[in-house]
């Protein structure tokens, strides 16, 4: 895997315990990202073990990502919120948080997180 997708994972680690927990259902999200950027099984088996700790924003790796790489974590950081059919309040101030340390604009925020969380809903609606 490349080094900004490693980021892009633990990123989304901790997102996914944000909420205090890391549910089933961000496990398997997380196996379906490991899957999708091509993971050896030994990064398959360091990001598991990794994602067996809680852990927080000051855990990203923020120098391997590039403004546009930011902008793809952010917003599958949002998709990430809804995986267990809704946004816990605890998710959502994350979510601010982490898009501080991003450097994301007000609008920029805004932006990405009305279009993900318009596919999501989209998306989520079909498996109910």
């Amino acid at each position: 895997m490349h080094d900004q997708n490693v980021a892009i994972v633990k990123g989304l680690v901790a997102v996914a315990w944000a909420d205090g927990e890391f549910a089933d259902a961000e496990s398997q999200a997380l196996e379906g990202l490991l899957a999708a950027f091509g993971a050896t099984d030994a990064e398959a088996s360091e990001l598991r073990a990794y994602a067996k700790t809680p852990r927080q924003l000051a855990d990203i790796p923020l120098k391997h990502l590039s403004s546009d790489d930011r902008r793809t974590l952010f917003s599958h950081a949002v998709l990430l919120t809804f995986v267990d059919g809704s946004q816990h309040e605890k998710e959502l101030a994350f979510l601010d948080e982490l898009a501080k340390v991003l450097r994301l604009t007000d609008d920029e925020k805004k932006r990405i997180e009305d279009a993900s969380a318009a596919r999501v809903k989209k998306y989520l609606s079909l498996l109910a």
